[in-house]
């Protein structure tokens, strides 16, 4: 993170799983889009009709693919996230297999793009888990690879519209807080949105006092007892952190940083979804250790943490849908 060394991801088979916090390796052209470019203080170049329109599109696309008229939970899986994906989705051979997975590239969807970060697949999973329908979206859109905010939301409205009414979402940030280590996995308490954007357009007066579902939380915390929570804070990017603002944002309380996730919880937030946020820890922040990285242990670090993660997705998911079966009889 704010150490000043890039930690690319790579998702091929052949090479080790690379977690990092969603920064492009070498220069690759940015997809076309349909619209104009939008400045930095532009919020998005789409009226909120608009916006709502093309999640309609590309949830009646996404029922049509995978032939689920609706899906219940979303997870959203930040860089690097694949072998989490795999646990998760039990396509890892360790357990058990979901029930009637379909996959495909998440491009193919109306209003979506092939991430140009290293790291975030750009893959589409439907499946079963415990009875729940689960959206399973692995990559994201970021802001500073070139697109207007609408679009980095874009994936949390069309799950909304799917009918998702719970959503986690993933991502890999820099450490800030003291006692912190790489490979850590750590809730979202809350936020600090520094880039001075947002998804919502117009009089749009979305409530945040509960951003990350306590609720959510809480259960996780039944299922993993003392994980660590932190406010995130979420900087626009892509160069990382100087020692100065990582002092600034300590100073306002934050213990995570990253360049994602927060437009993706307003727009969840504004269509009354749920939001559990976790992030795992790939390096600590400029100016929170005198060391240089060690590359090679953080990579190791993260590609083993991610696999943990997978797994306790995969059981919470798996108690979400026996606390609806109960709910559903009465129990």
């Amino acid at each position: 993170m704010g150490s000043g060394k890039a930690i690319p991801g790579h998702l091929s088979h052949a090479t080790p799983v690379r977690l990092s916090r969603g920064i492009p390796g070498p220069l690759q052209s940015v997809p076309s889009y349909a619209g104009p470019m939008v400045d930095s203080v532009a919020p998005s170049d789409m009226s909120p009709s608009e916006t709502t329109a093309a999640a309609a599109s590309a949830a009646a696309e996404l029922a049509r693919r995978t032939g689920r008229d609706a899906h219940d939970v979303a997870v959203v899986l930040g860089s690097g996230w694949r072998p989490a994906a795999d646990v998760l989705c039990g396509a890892d051979g360790t357990g058990e297999a979901a029930s009637g997975m379909t996959e495909f590239p998440m491009s193919e969807l109306p209003g979506f793009l092939p991430p140009t970060a290293e790291g975030h697949g750009g893959t589409v999973r439907s499946l079963e888990i415990s009875g729940l329908r689960v959206l399973v979206l692995l990559g994201r859109t970021h802001s500073y690879e070139g697109h207007p905010v609408w679009r980095t939301a874009h994936a949390v409205r069309t799950a909304a519209a799917a009918g998702v009414r719970q959503l986690v979402l993933t991502n890999a940030a820099g450490g800030l807080a003291d006692g912190m280590r790489v490979g850590e996995p750590v809730l979202i308490s809350d936020h600090l949105n520094m880039t001075g954007r947002t998804p919502l357009v117009g009089a749009d007066f979305v409530n945040l006092v509960d951003a990350y579902s306590p609720n959510l939380r809480l259960l996780v915390q039944e299922l993993r007892p003392g994980m660590r929570e932190a406010v995130y804070a979420m900087m626009p990017g892509p160069q990382y952190e100087t020692p100065a603002e990582i002092r600034m944002l300590r100073a306002l309380g934050a213990g995570l940083v990253g360049m994602s996730t927060v437009y993706e919880t307003i727009a969840a937030r504004a269509e009354g979804v749920e939001v559990l946020g976790l992030s795992l820890v790939t390096n600590l922040a400029a100016g929170i250790t005198g060391e240089a990285l060690n590359h090679e242990e953080v990579l190791a670090a993260g590609a083993a943490s991610a696999t943990e993660v997978g797994s306790l997705l995969r059981t919470l998911l798996e108690k979400l849908g026996d606390t609806d079966r109960r709910a559903e009889v009465g129990q």
